[in-house]
């Protein structure tokens, strides 16, 4: 799957608080894990699941795994009104 850097950051920034604690809980990984993922620029932890290059909007993201943006995605899903 590929993603703008600042595609990634927008659904971050659209989840509402709590989600990357609660994206954590529900994959048993570290929270911090899930920031990195996010672009955030703390390493404590396990690296990210994706590569980068540079280009427009930040450059592009292959995510090699989807299982974190499927979260967030479902917790947006979750959030908006009916």
């Amino acid at each position: 799957m590929n993603i703008t850097f600042e595609e990634l950051r927008r659904l971050k920034h659209s989840l509402p608080t709590g989600s990357v604690s609660r994206i954590a809980q529900e994959l048993n990984r570290d929270e911090q894990d899930v920031r990195n993922f996010f672009g955030a620029l703390k390493y404590k932890g396990s690296t990210t699941d994706w590569h980068y290059e540079p280009g427009p909007d930040g450059g592009i993201i292959n995510v090699h795994d989807s299982t974190i943006i499927d979260a967030a995605r479902r917790i947006l899903h979750e959030s908006s009104p009916s």
